[in-house]
């Protein structure tokens, strides 16, 4: 047997006895893509286990995460440290590095989060942009490939090619002429319920074509090698267009199930199949996780080359930085995100009395950011105008000028989105995207990886309630802020004017390990009198305040302004108003803090919000919104119809000061609750 092919089949053996051991996983992709990974893992691609986040490597996607034993054997081969056989042991174990998918915030040498098909592929286009940007942003005559200079390949199966995010990104990948992408498509034939003639049957590869794509087809992904290699170095030479592999292959390769439904999954359940497998690519069937001397080696080879590269590239870099010390300052200013000390004093200032729609001022704070700190990417899914997204100071990243940080996504909510984890994936930046507010469910899928993997991305979605008016209720968000609210790690933020929404800005920055969404009015909204920049970085605050409040009225965005004119029409009552930007940088103040904005249970919460009303119930005794969807007509008509006005509001407090103070209710502090967690 060929070094090769102990190599392989050793892939293969670890990745089924990962699976094994849990008796849960994928064990039929592994096999099947064993060769191919053995080939670029080993002889292309360039990384260094002792250096994982070194800025100049190859990146590695599996998009078909399913496979995440493939990778991890791959992962412990190559040396990263964390990736030991007691990790490969644990698979899919409580608290393991080597969970069912992968996932970048646990496992050293995952660039991305995978799992739902399609994401890693979306994910890699907005990898391959960072790299261009970044190579042409930095490079000079004398370090023209320092930057930039190296290659995004991604592993993807059928059910990548079938979820539509990938026609999106793909899509624009190819008019955006990604060279250095390079995509290799796991051709088995095989989906879950069958063989794909059931549901696909598409030419895969003129679909590529008709993108912009550079083709090949290799057509025995078993044991060519030599094809393999010389297939994915041919991709490398293309420079003006993303490469698309088609790869035949067996699932399953060498197993009773090779080529069947049940090879996807655990379909090498018995200790007697894993025995024969084993025995057939002339393995020892009673050894586990094993790895031969001869493996080791060539593989510490590998690691070793690697390393040497990562050091050779950092003592160019230091030669880089002596002789353009401005411009290594701004790109560790982009590593780190770091933003101006005087952030407060760069942005906009808003005088009281002065009225403008929340997309503006969010508008002039992007572009105040974007000036300061040159890290800032990102565009809108042909909304720019509606949002207020474009950075005036920068150009529309192209073919013809890569240095630009206005990427125009076109009508791909969910590539956009996808694409912006990519982006930040790639160190360096944050990314922004922008569409209007009810358009989240396009981009959901990968809203919620941006939370999972705890990528700092900036939604600026506008038209964020029914005020937005007529286009009616297929474009009101009525539930988007509720899911939102409730996704662990995401912070959302609805600024009630200029004042909230630099702060709102500040703290999005500040979140590095976070995506943040920030919603916006397509309707002018008044500064208020008693805002201030400081008191909106706690996400909540005491805008309106009385001695001895009846009611404390508690709003975020529009409302607020709503809510400071019933309180001053109602003379006859002391009514508090409390502004809360962001729930979720409220929840991170103080109890002492968060119980002296509440009341404490001194006086009835009545909170107010142009949404559903699902989650207030936390904050408030009593909720007024909108649990149903909107309507078509002018925003004025719309507010008197649904109470959004100062009469009909204070009809409301009234009848809820009324029910408290006639005991039909019991009041509670709503701040005061158990703390669980151990």
């Amino acid at each position: 047997m060929t070094l090769d092919q102990q190599s392989i089949n050793t892939i293969r053996t670890l990745s089924v006895d990962q699976v094994h051991g849990a008796k849960s996983g994928h064990q039929g992709m592994c096999l099947g893509m064993a060769p191919v990974a053995h080939v670029l893992w080993s002889r292309i691609m360039n990384y260094s286990p002792s250096e994982p986040q070194w800025l100049n490597r190859d990146r590695f996607v599996l998009s078909n995460g399913h496979g995440s034993a493939l990778l991890y054997s791959l992962l412990h081969l190559s040396g990263f440290p964390e990736m030991t056989t007691d990790q490969l042991k644990n698979f899919r174990q409580l608290h393991s590095k080597t969970p069912g998918h992968p996932e970048n915030a646990v496992t050293e040498g995952v660039e991305v989060t995978t799992g739902p098909l399609g994401q890693g592929l979306a994910n890699s286009v907005g990898i391959a942009l960072a790299q261009e940007h970044l190579r042409s942003t930095f490079s000079t005559e004398d370090f023209p490939d320092l930057f930039g200079n190296h290659y995004t390949y991604v592993f993807c199966g059928d059910g990548c090619l079938m979820e539509g995010v990938t026609s999106e990104a793909c899509s624009l990948a190819g008019h955006l002429g990604l060279g250095r992408l390079i995509v290799i498509y796991d051709n088995n034939n095989i989906t879950i319920d069958g063989t794909t003639d059931i549901s696909f049957t598409e030419d895969v590869q003129k679909r590529y074509e008709s993108y912009g794509w550079h083709t090949q087809h290799v057509k025995n992904g078993n044991s060519d090698l030599d094809g393999i290699e010389k297939a994915i170095k041919n991709a490398q030479q293309v420079n003006d267009k993303p490469s698309f592999i088609i790869l035949d292959t067996t699932i399953g390769y060498g197993s009773k199930v090779e080529h069947k439904p049940s090879a996807h999954g655990y379909g090498i359940s018995s200790d007697e199949a894993v025995a024969e497998l084993k025995k057939s690519y002339g393995m020892d069937p009673s050894k586990k996780y094993y790895v031969s001397d001869e493996v080791k080696q060539y593989w510490d080879e590998v690691k070793q080359r690697g390393d040497k590269n990562a050091s050779q590239w950092n003592e160019r870099l230091a030669a880089f930085e002596k002789k353009y010390p401005e411009k290594a300052k701004e790109l560790h200013a982009m590593k780190q995100v770091t933003l101006p000390e005087n952030l407060k004093d760069i942005l906009p200032s808003y005088k009281p009395g002065t009225s403008e729609a929340t997309r503006k001022m969010s508008g002039k704070a992007l572009n105040a950011i974007g000036d300061a700190f040159k890290g800032l990417i990102g565009g809108s899914a042909d909304l720019a105008g509606s949002n207020c997204s474009k950075l005036a100071n920068s150009t529309d990243f192209s073919t013809k000028d890569r240095t630009g940080r206005n990427i125009n996504f076109g009508v791909r909510e969910h590539a956009m989105c996808a694409m912006a984890n990519g982006i930040a994936s790639y160190g360096c930046f944050v990314p922004y995207v922008a569409t209007f507010l009810n358009f989240m469910g396009y981009a959901w899928g990968a809203g919620r990886l941006s939370a999972l993997s705890e990528r700092q991305v900036l939604y600026i979605f506008t038209h964020d309630s029914v005020a937005l008016g007529e286009d009616g209720p297929t474009h009101q968000p009525i539930e988007i802020l509720s899911m939102l609210r409730a996704t662990p790690g995401f912070y959302v933020f609805r600024p009630a004017d200029g004042n909230e929404t630099n702060a709102s800005y500040a703290v999005a920055m500040s979140k590095t390990k976070s995506p943040s969404l920030l919603a916006f009015t397509r309707q002018n909204v008044p500064n208020l009198e008693n805002s201030t920049y400081e008191k909106a970085l706690k996400g909540g605050y005491i805008l309106e305040d009385v001695e001895n409040p009846e009611l404390i009225l508690l709003a975020t965005g529009s409302e607020v302004s709503l809510c400071v004119e019933t309180a001053k029409k109602l003379t006859n009552r002391r009514i508090r108003v409390v502004s809360m930007p962001s729930v979720e940088v409220f929840e991170e103040q103080s109890e002492e803090y968060r119980r002296s904005v509440l009341g404490n249970g001194s006086a009835p919460i009545l909170s107010v919000e142009a949404g559903a009303t699902h989650g207030w119930q936390k904050y408030s005794h009593v909720q007024f919104g909108i649990d149903h969807f909107g309507m078509s007509a002018p925003d004025n008509v719309i507010w008197e119809q649904l109470g959004f006005t100062p009469e009909k509001l204070g009809k409301k407090v009234e009848k809820v000061i009324g029910f408290y103070g006639n005991n039909q209710g019991q009041l509670y502090d709503v701040s005061a609750r158990p703390q669980l967690e151990e």
